[in-house]
């Protein structure tokens, strides 16, 4: 088990892969580009709180083992490390569908530099850990998907739009994107 993060005297550097890349919702210093080897970004997490309920669930990201996952590292000062520790916990852990974790990533800025990172890593023991699902089981949850934080949908638009604003493109997650879109489109005009 990692030490806690919390009790570190040095900024403190965050790995966003989803909604934290578009809506951190805390103070940071600098935010880069960032790579993590050792997992890939995935819909994997079946969301019952933020955005979907246990009855209808919807789909939301997790950081699962293998590949690589480009995405966001924020830098926040030492002096906000606890505070914002506090509050991604209260936003990534309602259910503990996530082990906090520190890994080193590599930021993408000049020379390539390595920094350990705080990371929301999906646990494949918990009962919301959805795994490897079709892209027709995917699109299911996405439209039935509605919480707290909205609709599910929203938050598959929106991850992909900040995807694309980096010049990333996740294929798999493009694709739903799309479907997601076409579906509203045609329930609006028809």
């Amino acid at each position: 088990m990692d030490p806690d993060p919390a009790h570190a005297a040095d900024d403190l550097w965050i790995f966003a892969y989803g909604s934290l890349m578009w809506r951190p919702d805390f103070s940071f210093v600098q935010r880069l580009e960032a790579r993590l080897i050792g997992a890939h970004r995935a819909l994997c997490v079946y969301s019952f709180v933020h955005r979907g309920t246990p009855e209808r669930p919807g789909l939301v990201l997790g950081l699962d083992r293998g590949g690589t996952c480009r995405g966001i590292a924020y830098r926040v000062s030492a002096a906000q490390r606890a505070n914002t520790i506090a509050y991604l916990r209260k936003r990534e852990q309602v259910t503990s569908v996530y082990r906090e974790v520190v890994r080193p990533i590599v930021l993408q800025h000049g020379p390539h530099q390595r920094v350990p990172a705080l990371c929301y890593v999906v646990d494949r023991g918990h009962p919301q850990y959805a795994g490897r699902l079709s892209l027709h089981a995917q699109l299911h949850h996405v439209r039935q998907g509605h919480g707290v934080s909205g609709a599910n949908r929203d938050y598959v638009i929106a991850t992909v739009a900040a995807l694309e604003e980096l010049g990333y493109r996740e294929s798999e997650l493009h694709r739903l994107a799309q479907l997601i879109a076409g579906t509203h489109e045609t329930a609006r005009t028809g």
